[in-house]
């Protein structure tokens, strides 16, 4: 029974660590949206300021190139990080299932000792005679 305890800690504290993976995935992924709408924000300022909303005319502003690049560097990477969040959990579903299971086993194991208990104890209820007949 206490093997049964600790593997349950055990699936518990995986499913824990997962659910804390998958969090720290969509914070993540929102940072990075809200650090790309920033730079969104501040590249339409440069190209209004400047008056050339162009990326090619040979006047566009330095900075607003360089926040565009990084924009889209920040876009790739939550792009990616969508990737690892499926992935992620798809493992949380796994360990989690394997809990319901380990918590199932356990539950059907003291369903059975309880059984077995009250089997006892009726039988120890029961006067000699009767048990002697039966």
């Amino acid at each position: 029974m206490k093997s049964r305890d600790t593997l349950i800690r055990l699936k518990r504290f995986q499913v824990d660590d997962k659910r804390r993976r998958v969090a720290q995935i969509e914070m993540m992924i929102a940072e990075f949206d809200r650090m790309a709408a920033d730079l969104d924000r501040e590249i339409a300022m440069e190209e209004q300021k400047a008056g050339i909303t162009d990326p090619n005319h040979f006047a566009y502003p330095t900075y607003a190139r360089a926040a565009a690049q990084r924009r889209d560097n920040l876009r790739q990477s939550a792009e990616n990080l969508y990737g690892q969040l499926d992935d992620a959990k798809a493992e949380l579903g796994v360990a989690f299932e394997e809990l319901k299971k380990a918590e199932s086993l356990e539950d059907r194991e003291r369903s059975a000792e309880r059984t077995l208990e009250q089997a006892t104890i009726s039988q120890v209820g029961q006067p000699r005679a009767l048990r002697a007949s039966a």
